[in-house]
């Protein structure tokens, strides 16, 4: 294992995935991760976006699954923050991984959305686009820094239809119902670790995962509490550790009223998968191009 993987990290992942793949996932965390964008077709389509951008000496590569994503090949955050287009709105700053939940909710126009933890807004406004601002979104954050945020990038990104609730959305009233429901919940950032980055961010203690599977659990009970029957929802984290993930998952299910949705996978074949426990949900392999993420659809029954 990796010589800079925290010790506490490199044990859970021994004892998950085995030495191969979890060196295998250390060396996605060594591996520079490449700028990852979004067009937003709210207010650019991603071909004026790929030619701005290519005037600008910007060079950007198509990505197979989602035809407003962007790679982009020459250059880091900073020159694409400093882009007219980035303080328009016209493009959002995004990892591939974590466009694959939005794309997975297939939240339609007309549908009530809600973003249990929707902060700094990147799930939140890519749901307005793909419904074309015609879904009525909630989106709820805890932290007042974090809120304004969120508020901010709503406002940047022209998603006209998103209401911004600074709330702990497990004390939402079990009265509200929504169609869709988009659980991002808080993790530990295990899929996220870039070695040698200061600003890579990921807690791990033994303390730490229980209170943050503690707090996982509670929400997702809690979405389930308030998705209309027969409708489905997302649970995603960005990390790759089972008990993040499928134990979260499994635990809820069995006292929920609930089911697995069978993820299709069939678009996303080119994005590096992790063995799961749970059939037909995905965990994204961190590597060069990806952070490590787990997806899973989930239905209430009727």
């Amino acid at each position: 294992m990796h010589e800079g993987v925290a010790a506490y990290l490199a044990q859970l992942l021994m004892a998950q995935y085995g030495e191969e793949t979890a060196e295998r996932i250390a060396q996605g965390y060594a591996a520079q991760r490449a700028v990852t964008l979004r067009a937003n077709p709210l207010k650019a389509d991603v071909h004026t976006v790929a030619k701005t951008l290519a005037e600008k000496g910007i060079e950007t590569q198509a990505v197979a699954w989602y035809s407003d994503a962007m790679i982009v090949k020459n250059a880091r955050e900073d020159a694409i923050e400093a882009l007219e287009m980035y303080e328009r709105g016209e493009i959002y700053l995004q990892s591939l991984s974590s466009m694959i939940p939005p794309l997975l909710l297939g939240a339609k126009p007309g549908e009530n959305v809600l973003d249990m933890a929707a902060a700094p807004g990147g799930k939140t406004t890519q749901i307005a686009a793909l419904t074309g601002n015609q879904a009525m979104i909630t989106a709820c954050e805890m932290n007042k820094i974090r809120a304004d945020r969120l508020k901010y990038n709503v406002a940047r990104q022209g998603a006209t239809r998103v209401t911004v609730m600074n709330i702990d959305s497990r004390k939402m009233d079990d009265l509200f119902s929504f169609d869709r429901i988009l659980l991002d919940a808080p993790c530990s950032g295990s899929g996220t670790v870039q070695l040698g980055n200061p600003r890579s961010k990921g807690q791990f203690s033994k303390e730490f995962l229980a209170r943050t599977t503690k707090q996982q659990e509670a929400l997702l009970e809690k979405a389930l509490r308030l998705l209309r029957p027969g409708s489905e929802m997302i649970y995603s984290t960005c990390s790759v550790l089972a008990q993040e993930n499928e134990n979260i998952v499994t635990r809820v299910l069995k006292k929920a009223n609930a089911e697995v949705v069978p993820l299709d996978l069939e678009a996303f074949s080119s994005v590096p998968a992790l063995p799961v426990s749970i059939p037909g949900t995905l965990c994204v392999c961190p590597d060069a191009l990806h952070e490590g993420f787990f997806v899973a659809k989930l239905r209430r029954k009727k």
